[in-house]
């Protein structure tokens, strides 16, 4: 299975981190969103879509980036923010099932926040992604790899 994680990570690195514990475990390809517009992933078995959040979504871009996804592609998601919900991968789901493609799950954690006001207090979520918040995206990579 050739699989390949679209990953924009600008702050701390956090989203970054999940994204190379995966790629080292299971040899999946990474390539930042700065160059993914020039790549042609219909070679890719599975898509990985890898962000930090940002006013409730995915980064802007990674949004972006989702509605170019061609129907038929098996896409995962991934992201980290300063306090994990549920409603965040809501958007680019969306997008992604509106063209066609099939999202088989997401897996999100908190990561280390500066963002906006954050900043002030020294940030939130200090010392996120923990090890096994890594752990567990790797871990639900192996489960979706089987599908």
């Amino acid at each position: 299975m050739k699989s390949i994680i679209i990953y924009e990570s600008t702050h701390h690195g956090n989203t970054k981190k999940l994204v190379d514990a995966i790629a080292e475990k299971y040899n999946v390809e990474t390539l930042s969103i700065e160059k993914a517009a020039v790549t042609d992933l219909s070679g890719y078995d599975m898509i990985g879509l890898a962000a930090g959040i940002a006013f409730g979504k995915f980064y802007r871009r990674m949004e972006e980036f989702a509605a170019q996804i061609r129907s038929g592609s098996r896409v995962f998601l991934l992201y980290t923010c300063g306090n994990p919900g549920d409603g965040y991968v809501k958007s680019i789901t969306r997008t992604l099932e509106s063209n066609g493609a099939k999202v088989l799950g997401n897996y999100g954690c908190k990561g280390y926040d500066t963002f906006g006001p954050f900043k002030l207090v020294g940030g939130i979520a200090k010392g996120h992604p923990t090890e096994e918040e890594i752990t567990g995206a790797v871990e639900f990579y192996d489960k979706i790899r089987k599908f």
